[in-house]
């Protein structure tokens, strides 16, 4: 079993997160933190292989406290998954050693492929004798295990955003039960249309589930709940 600790600021995402991890064989969510000190106290006390990282955290960030992991000596595994889309900032976390970088939004596929790539580097490692000595074909073997097979894309529809998208799952994943087009609008500031253009768009891919509510008139309601929370 693959022990996943969870880490990001926002409460409601982590729990999203740590509901997609569950549904992954083969891992199993250890933890969640919320900052960095709170990921740093829980890779003292327990046993990491693995760490969902977060960039934006309000006591540092993910890729300073992935330094300070490896300085402290705490060798648990990173992928990045975060909203942070420069460059600059992808570039520092391959140098220091994330092993996968997800931005936000992502469905849970996109989720579950880097999760089955890890998965699999990790049995590739175990196959080839793990601390011992590796040839050249090993050592390709084990570079080539962590492939993203089947990972859905992640452009919008043209005319979509990704901060509108991002909120509106916020909005769901905050929500005690689920939301009409009506309720989204009102709860994110965009106007109805928009809400149900995005809403469409997000049930259509999978990432949020639809249901019907029926009341006096007959004409059903439509409701939407992000997947994970259901």
């Amino acid at each position: 079993m693959i022990d996943v600790l969870v880490v990001d600021d926002d409460f409601h995402i982590a729990e999203i997160n740590a509901a997609y991890v569950a549904q992954v064989r083969g891992f199993r969510v250890i933890g969640r933190a919320h900052t960095a000190a709170q990921a740093l106290a829980t890779l003292e006390r327990t046993h990491v292989d693995l760490v969902l990282l977060d960039h934006y955290l309000p006591d540092e960030t993910g890729l300073t406290l992935v330094r300070r992991m490896r300085q402290l000596g705490h060798h648990a595994d990173v992928i990045m998954v975060t909203a942070a889309r420069d460059v600059a900032t992808v570039q520092a976390a391959m140098r220091y050693g994330a092993l996968q970088y997800l931005v936000k939004p992502f469905s849970f596929a996109g989720l579950r492929a880097r999760l089955d790539g890890y998965a699999a580097m990790r049995r590739t490692l175990d196959g080839v004798g793990g601390r011992g000595e590796a040839g050249q074909e090993q050592v390709d073997r084990i570079f080539s295990a962590f492939k993203i097979a089947d990972a859905p894309r992640s452009e919008l529809p043209k005319g979509h955003s990704v901060a509108t998208v991002a909120l509106i799952r916020r909005t769901l994943g905050e929500a005690q039960h689920p939301l009409s087009a009506h309720e989204v609008a009102e709860r994110t500031g965009v106007s109805r249309s928009t809400a149900q253009r995005y809403l469409k768009y997000l049930e259509r891919a999978g990432h949020i589930s639809l249901t019907l509510k029926y009341g006096d008139t007959g004409r059903p309601e439509h409701r939407y709940a992000w997947a994970a929370a259901n």
